[in-house]
């Protein structure tokens, strides 16, 4: 829908408000039913979404910025032992494009992989030693191993990931989620952001503002991010001498000015103003409930690891993003850096993996324990993966690494409507290219909307003239992953 039509929708909702007597009493009446959750959305763009039953109600996605190395970690290619040092073949290569990093590189040696590997669970899919806990649950997952993509350095490929363009200035996916399917939750976002790092800022990610950016969208639809210290959100606190009564007036008081401008210019921002004023009054009572650990069960804290306590760690946001969603948040975003390995992939990898591996396993875990793994989707992986081959010299084995590879790599989901214990997808004998049911970045996030009850194709808002929507002109539904 057009920012025009809503324009104009809005005029029209408030005529009759004005002349109706009973205006006041609906929008009383409504605003009750969308807070017990029989309504999903105000918005008239969502006023036919759900377009099917969803499979899942909410998403969690624990995106691993600088691309975990799928040829050590899931895809077992016993090539790379037997290749270890020779020239990968031309004929695999094929002229494809990478980075600046080997672009230019003609000595393109295999590199075995550095973990050990093994089949786990009932479904006997293989996962490196270095994710213990990750393979224990194996059967609860859905590991896609033939994931492409096109983008070749990290923030665009992301972006691509996230937005359905290299470029920024699209909608994100938590906010398409947000305009159509509305929020289950009066106090809380429905979008929520956090970010974390390894501790020892191995490489260099930058967490850009429009990877949970709206867009074109309302802005009342961006993500909110949560701090890694301090308040979660800052100026929640009421000023000095100022008490929750007084705030509330005041927060009155600015939403009749409010009111007044948006009845003049009809500009969804101002609607926007008046939205994010009251969200933010009712989170001064629901963040720091959030945040408050003291009511978890030790053995829970004890799965997570460690870290659980550190607020701005990998395992908090892990915790985190099972209390958001217990409390309806709809789209979690969980970004942690430090995947890049390029010249350090035989210390740091392993590390990484320590960092992560307990928290992701422990957060499917409890989300199954609490019965909300059904409706949840949860999703594992990074913008791409790394090359089979070596960057750098092979005989300095300190600094192995592998460059940015999107031409195969792999990702899994839990939960939320997708088969648990199936791997779908193949690459080739090096990992190097899909050679079975390849799923491209728009296939995956047409899957993802599909899940969410949304057809991709319908789902659209106009801009500048067209029509846009997350997978663009692009993508195709993955049937053999859904259950």
């Amino acid at each position: 829908m057009s920012p025009s039509s809503i324009h104009r929708l809005n005029l029209t909702r408030r005529a009759l408000f004005g002349k109706t007597a009973m205006g006041l009493g609906g929008m009383a009446l409504g605003s009750m039913f969308a807070r017990d959750g029989f309504a999903m959305s105000p918005d008239p763009a969502a006023s036919a979404m759900p377009h099917f039953a969803a499979k899942a109600k909410r998403v969690i996605y624990l995106l691993q910025n600088g691309a975990p190395s799928h040829v050590d970690l899931f895809d077992y290619k016993p090539k790379l032992k037997e290749w270890h040092g020779k020239q990968i073949p031309d004929e695999i290569v094929g002229g494809r494009r990478f980075s600046t990093m080997t672009g230019n590189q003609t000595a393109r040696p295999v590199l075995g992989e550095i973990s050990n590997f093994a089949q786990h669970g009932r479904s006997g899919a293989w996962v490196s030693d270095f994710l213990p806990q990750t393979a224990g649950l194996v059967d609860e997952l859905c590991f896609i191993k033939s994931m492409h993509t096109e983008a070749v350095n990290h923030a665009p490929a992301i972006n691509f990931f996230l937005t359905g363009a290299e470029q920024a200035g699209r909608p994100s996916i938590g906010a398409w989620l947000s305009y159509g399917l509305g929020s289950e939750s009066n106090e809380m976002p429905s979008f929520v952001v956090m970010t974390s790092r390894d501790k020892e800022a191995s490489c260099g990610q930058i967490f850009y503002d429009y990877y949970w950016g709206s867009g074109f969208l309302p802005s009342k639809y961006q993500g909110v991010k949560f701090r890694g210290s301090g308040d979660p959100v800052l100026y929640l606190s009421n000023p000095e001498g100022m008490s929750r009564t007084m705030r509330r007036g005041v927060l009155d008081d600015l939403a009749r000015l409010n009111e007044i401008k948006l009845a003049e210019s009809g500009d969804p921002e101002v609607a926007t103003r008046i939205a994010q004023y009251e969200m933010a009054y009712r989170m001064q009572t629901s963040v720091p409930e959030l945040t408050d650990l003291s009511n978890e069960p030790q053995h829970i804290l004890d799965m997570y690891g460690p870290d659980v306590k550190r607020q701005g760690s990998y395992a908090y946001n892990c915790l985190m993003a099972r209390r958001l969603a217990e409390r309806g948040v709809r789209f979690v975003q969980l970004m942690h850096a430090g995947w890049d390995q390029h010249r350090n992939l035989n210390s740091q990898l392993k590390i990484q993996c320590e960092d992560t591996d307990a928290p992701s396993a422990a957060l499917v875990i409890d989300l199954k324990q609490r019965g909300l793994l059904d409706d949840t989707l949860v999703i594992w992986g990074g913008e791409f993966g790394r090359t089979p081959f070596l960057q750098g010299d092979i005989k300095s084995v300190k600094n192995w690494g592998r460059d940015h590879h999107p031409y195969a790599f792999t990702l899994w989901m839990a939960g939320g409507g997708v088969k648990p214990g199936l791997t779908y997808g193949e690459s080739d004998e090096f990992g190097f290219n899909v050679v079975k049911d390849a799923v491209h970045v728009h296939d995956f996030q047409a899957t993802l909307m599909h899940l969410m009850g949304i057809d991709h194709e319908r789902f659209t808002f106009k801009f500048q003239g067209r029509h846009f929507r997350l997978t663009d002109v692009h993508g195709k539904l993955v049937k053999g992953v859904l259950a």
